[in-house]
């Protein structure tokens, strides 16, 4: 065979080499950090000196601006590491279970993030911080998943063992995803139904919307931007490793 006749990568087996996805993504997070800043420096502006306040809810409506975004991320960030874990089980990607190790503490965050600003939010509006309906209690399952993830990566010294084991765990609590979505149409709760888009157009207006689509994307590309930096932390760290052992059984490189 001669070296034309060799087959060549595709961009999904390159973009499965750590040292391809590093070179490839490492130009993208400065751009990334500074395009998030300036969207968050925007919608601020927005939410604070240009948007009305609500005529029910008054100014605590600018909580939403933290609350809906936070909120739809956590639970994208936790479809995201099911694709992840799909990726470690089926398809043995050698960078899935780095991304799903990268998302979980991240995915936590949010979902932190939009419980305690539901709460804060709550509080003026239905009278109380807490109130053990679906979606609320839904949304503190997946706090619990999220950080019963993180613990079960830092169980295991042998990082393959454990991608396996959490991605079992993580396939298994995707079920609660779909719960906490549909939460609000299926049981009685303090929460009302879609309240941003519905079939017959937005419900809200543009004064409201705009800000919340800045921050909307600002939230996302801060995932995005953190994920990134998560998983260059993560490659280095085991390729560190692999030199120690290497070191201690005395290999040379």
């Amino acid at each position: 065979m001669s070296i034309d006749d060799t087959p060549k990568m595709s961009w999904w087996n390159r973009l499965a080499h750590p040292g391809q996805f590093l070179a490839w993504t490492r130009p993208l997070i400065w751009p990334l950090a500074g395009v998030t800043t300036a969207l968050y420096l925007l919608g601020l502006w927005f939410a604070f000196f240009n948007s009305p306040a609500d005529y029910q809810m008054g100014d605590t409506v600018r909580i939403m601006y933290v609350h809906v975004p936070t909120a739809w991320l956590s639970q994208f960030v936790y479809a995201a590491m099911a694709v992840s874990a799909l990726g470690t089980l089926v398809w043995r990607h050698p960078l899935a279970d780095v991304s799903m190790k990268a998302a979980a503490p991240l995915g936590a965050a949010f979902t932190a993030m939009a419980l305690f600003t539901g709460s804060m939010w709550g509080r003026p509006t239905w009278g109380t911080f807490w109130e053990w309906d679906g979606r609320m209690t839904s949304t503190l399952i997946l706090l619990f998943i999220y950080l019963g993830i993180v613990a079960l990566w830092r169980a295991f010294d042998d990082q393959l063992r454990a991608a396996r084991v959490v991605a079992v765990f993580t396939l298994v609590g995707a079920v609660n995803v779909p719960i906490i979505k549909f939460s609000v149409d299926w049981w009685s709760t303090l929460h009302q139904p879609a309240s941003v888009f519905r079939a017959d157009g937005p419900t809200m207006p543009g004064s409201l919307l705009t800000p919340l689509f800045v921050m909307f994307f600002a939230f996302t590309l801060l995932f995005v931007t953190l994920q990134l930096l998560a998983m260059h932390t993560e490659i280095r760290r085991r390729r560190l490793v692999t030199l120690e052992r290497r070191a201690a059984r005395g290999d040379t490189l």
